[in-house]
């Protein structure tokens, strides 16, 4: 029976997409990276961000951490669309065939959490905008609901999930551009500009970029596993950056503004525009927000972390792990507490993503000078990318150095500017150096 309904659902795998059978231009790659991170978390992330800084210097941080901190996503995303594998395929060319399942088992991880948390907020979401309606209220379900839908959606698959992205992009432009309208309305934007500075998280402005930038790197796992159906190497590049940096000034916008605006009306301060609206009558529409941005990026989620199972096991159909993610992804929304240290997550993710991708970036675009061999990399020996028992020394001393670098400068003694672009930069330099005079590989013939 589930072989017979299985037919239904997507056939991904890890195999090299076809050239000429790839799906996405540059709409539809700038649309699927705004769906996918005008999102509840950024939103939520945004609301951390004032009143604790000025609306205006808070909007400056997010322009200039997203402009920057995007790039290595595109760089990655070009690795995918230049050889047509997913990211962690790529990964075993600067880790090794066996060293790649490491970063594959923490995408995972991290993944599951990232899903865990969105799928909460939209059950919130809609829970609070059925019981404005109805009078009925019940979180539990709408969560499960919620995530119900997001896993039937990606199980079919890249082709069935990049449908719902644009449409989804194109509704949440509308709806999200009403609710700004609804606030212009009945609050004044001269007062958010002009609020002062109240601390209530602890945000800097360095801490604020970090932030910015760590959300960023979060979605870089999923770079090449999308970008690997682009058509041509600009409707990657400029596809994914230009829709990530509007997503993330409409999404952050909008958190800080409700943030602002509901500090101002002396409510308890909130991220969600549906409740800051609701008692002008827009609560529903702007909960539809929410619930539609939860949907785009939860199902990404949930398909990127089924592709990072299967690199630790290739033989698997792509079905199996992706229903099975999604109970767990079900599961993992009810543990209670999951939201009280959202902060917190986000610069551990800053923390173990930006040195382990640092590698990668450093390894194809340094060392190998863009080019990889596709056939060695889908080898299960590893071809060339063996290095020493399938692991290469030079990736893991560098990634170890970049981690303890991040733990220190995030957490032990907190740079005035952030830690997340220094950690990139002296990883990517660190592992050029080892891996090209000191721990040199003996590579493996081709």
């Amino acid at each position: 029976m589930f072989d017979t309904l299985a037919r239904h659902f997507g056939q991904d795998s890890l195999a090299a997409t076809d050239p000429s059978q790839r799906s996405l231009g540059l709409r539809g790659t700038a649309a699927l990276w705004l769906g996918a991170n005008v999102v509840v978390t950024t939103i939520l992330t945004g609301m951390l961000l004032v009143p604790d800084l000025r609306f205006g210097q808070a909007m400056f941080i997010v322009l200039l951490g997203s402009a920057l901190g995007i790039l290595p996503l595109v760089l990655v995303g070009l690795m995918g669309q230049r050889s047509g594998l997913s990211t962690m395929v790529l990964a075993r060319a600067s880790y090794g065939v066996h060293g790649a399942k490491l970063p594959s088992l923490v995408n995972l991880v991290s993944l599951l959490a990232w899903s865990w948390i969105q799928a909460l907020l939209a059950g919130m979401s809609l829970n609070y905008a059925v019981e404005a309606t109805t009078g009925y209220s019940n979180l539990p379900l709408f969560t499960v609901l919620c995530e119900t839908l997001v896993v039937l959606i990606a199980l079919r698959g890249h082709l069935g999930i990049e449908r719902v992205e644009r449409w989804a992009a194109v509704g949440m432009l509308l709806l999200a551009g009403a609710v700004f309208y609804a606030m212009g309305r009945n609050f004044a934007f001269a007062e958010l500009f002009a609020m002062p500075v109240e601390p209530r998280n602890e945000i800097s402005a360095g801490v604020a970029f970090d932030i910015v930038i760590a959300t960023a790197f979060s979605w870089i796992p999923l770079a090449a596993d999308y970008n690997r159906h682009c058509r041509s190497q600009k409707a990657a590049a400029v596809g994914t950056w230009v829709g990530y940096v509007a997503a993330t000034l409409l999404a952050m916008g909008l958190g800080a503004a409700v943030s602002g605006f509901s500090v101002l009306a002396g409510m308890q301060q909130t991220y969600d525009p549906a409740v800051l609206l609701a008692g002008f009558g827009f609560g529903l529409p702007a909960a539809i927000v929410v619930f539609l941005s939860v949907m785009t990026t939860n199902v990404m989620c949930v398909y990127s972390a089924t592709l990072s199972y299967l690199n630790m096991r290739p033989q698997t159909r792509f079905w199996k792990p992706a229903l099975a993610i999604g109970v767990l992804s079900i599961l993992g929304s009810q543990i209670p507490g999951i939201l009280d240290n959202f902060q917190n997550f986000l610069l551990i993710i800053g923390s173990v993503f930006i040195p382990a991708f640092a590698v990668m970036i450093a390894d194809y675009f340094v060392i190998q000078r863009g080019s990889y061999l596709e056939a060695d990399l889908l080898d299960p020996r590893g071809g060339r990318y063996r290095y020493l028992a399938g692991f290469n020394p030079a990736a893991f001393a560098a990634y170890a150095l970049g981690a303890v670098l991040a733990y220190y400068w995030g957490w032990v003694a907190p740079l005035a500017f952030g830690a997340s672009l220094p950690v990139f930069v002296l990883t990517a330099v660190f592992y050029v150096v080892l891996r090209k005079w000191v721990l040199v590989p003996r590579m493996q013939a081709a």
